[in-house]
């Protein structure tokens, strides 16, 4: 089955994406409800299909909560991240930024353009850029230092597939976007990928050494990590 877009009754629009890399389905949820589907080559369309009957319920709920973000968005919109306070105010164009210590404003002449959401996005993306640049890479040490993993290198990268991924060579690559998750799926991510310096692949062995060392909560992590989109907003 060649990649497509299939429009469902109840979910809309879903773009079918045949991944090379892919060992398993993955559905993703993206900011303007539209949804995704990525799978094996060697998975079968009926297969597909009836993952995605199985994973509707899921699928509307984060519809939902999309919409909801949406609805949001416009004049005195707020936000906190880990470092900074965001906040949108009326102004003469959109995407002019003023930064004042941690306090960032951005003013907005159209809440209802596309070229307002894409100046809201940018100033997001640059602040979460900066934020994981100063917290990640001290925080993956740390850790690494208490549980006795060692890596090569890490980066910051702005990934919309995945949270993070650690190479052969043991090069870690960290998503920008972890900085809208909680302390505990962030650390969570980053005890993931220490797991791969050492286990290359989601196996049992994997599941039991990440399990040991998040207190028996991996899966349950895991799941809440689900919530989250890897979207700005």
């Amino acid at each position: 089955m060649p990649n497509k877009v299939v429009h469902f009754k109840s979910i809309g629009p879903v773009t079918f994406f045949r991944n090379r890399r892919s060992k398993n389905m993955k559905i993703s949820v993206k900011p303007d409800k539209s949804v995704l589907i990525s799978f094996p080559f060697f998975v079968s369309e009926q297969e597909v299909l009836s993952f995605l009957e199985r994973n509707e319920l899921w699928i509307r709920k984060q519809q939902d909560k999309a919409a909801a973000r949406q609805q949001t968005f416009g004049e005195g919109f707020f936000t906190r991240t880990k470092m900074h306070t965001v906040t949108l105010q009326k102004g003469s164009q959109n995407g002019t930024v003023n930064v004042k210590n941690y306090d960032v404003t951005v003013f907005i002449r159209d809440f209802q353009a596309e070229s307002a959401r894409m100046a809201v996005e940018h100033t997001l993306t640059q602040i979460y850029r900066y934020e994981a640049q100063v917290l990640l890479p001290p925080r993956l040490k740390e850790l690494a230092q208490t549980h006795g993993f060692s890596y090569n290198k890490v980066s910051v990268r702005n990934n919309k597939r995945n949270w993070g991924s650690c190479s052969s060579r043991n090069n870690i690559s960290l998503n920008l976007q972890m900085m809208k998750l909680p302390d505990e799926l962030i650390d969570y991510i980053l005890l993931h990928e220490l797991v791969h310096t050492e286990i290359k692949n989601h196996g049992q062995h994997f599941w039991k050494k990440l399990n040991e060392i998040t207190g028996g909560k991996a899966r349950e992590l895991a799941r809440q990590v689900k919530k989250y989109s890897t979207y700005t907003l």
